[in-house]
């Protein structure tokens, strides 16, 4: 169509084709909010904001699927380092409970051994004690390379976590809940108590001292200082 002018005149069309991005077109970083200032009004700018709207919503909804995903896939890896982490840590634990009575027969020869057999002389009775004391150390590095640690208690806090009363006895010397006796050793494994240290605690004597990690540290005057 002309004009008098003898100019063309150019009509807009009635419809647009629809832009499609094309296969496996890469939508990191592309923002939900899309900027929509720049387009201008025409014939077809209603179903430009309605295409522009369902597209926005539509990459709305993939990034919360892609975010939900991403979480539940780091949560994955996490638990999975866990429970590898702790089955080789404890994939030990029956065997290793099932040598703690070697190592409690050990120490009970040991113990055993009267001192006038200590103190005799006897190059048989010594050679024989020397290996069963040799034989119980061997066991217990065994143990330890692999995460079984002996609990040595006696002289500590009691710890219900760590420790089993099983009598007490009066000491007004030692502070109250001390561990005083050993009746049997006690093992952990890792952050895990294997078997429970059976012991003997005091009564009587005065209240443990306070944690003093928890304390307010001293001054230069040996006056508490403020907390920051």
């Amino acid at each position: 169509m002309t004009s008098e002018t003898g100019k063309r005149d150019f009509e807009a069309p009635e419809t647009e084709a629809e832009t499609e991005l094309p296969e496996g077109f890469d939508t990191t970083g592309f923002d939900a909010n899309v900027d929509t200032s720049g387009f201008a009004g025409g014939a077809g700018s209603a179903a430009d904001a309605e295409r522009i709207a369902e597209l926005e919503a539509e990459n709305a909804d993939v990034k919360d699927r892609l975010l939900r995903l991403a979480a539940d896939m780091e949560n994955l890896r996490r638990r999975t380092e866990r429970e590898v982490k702790d089955a080789r840590t404890y994939a030990v634990t029956s065997f290793a409970r099932e040598m703690l009575s070697v190592a409690d027969n050990l120490r009970r020869a040991i113990d055993a051994v009267p001192d006038e057999a200590r103190e005799s002389g006897d190059s048989g009775m010594t050679s024989l004690i020397e290996g069963v004391e040799m034989t119980e150390r061997g066991l217990l590095a065994s143990l330890e390379k692999n995460g079984v640690k002996k609990l040595e208690p006696e002289g500590q806090k009691f710890d219900p976590n760590f420790h089993q009363a099983m009598f007490e006895v009066p000491n007004p010397n030692v502070p109250a809940n001390t561990v005083v006796q050993v009746v049997q050793a006690g093992y952990a494994i890792g952050e895990r108590v294997l078997r429970p240290a059976m012991v003997g605690v005091a009564k009587g004597g005065p209240k443990q001292p306070a944690d003093r990690s928890k304390q307010p540290a001293a001054n230069q005057d040996g006056e508490a200082g403020d907390a920051a």
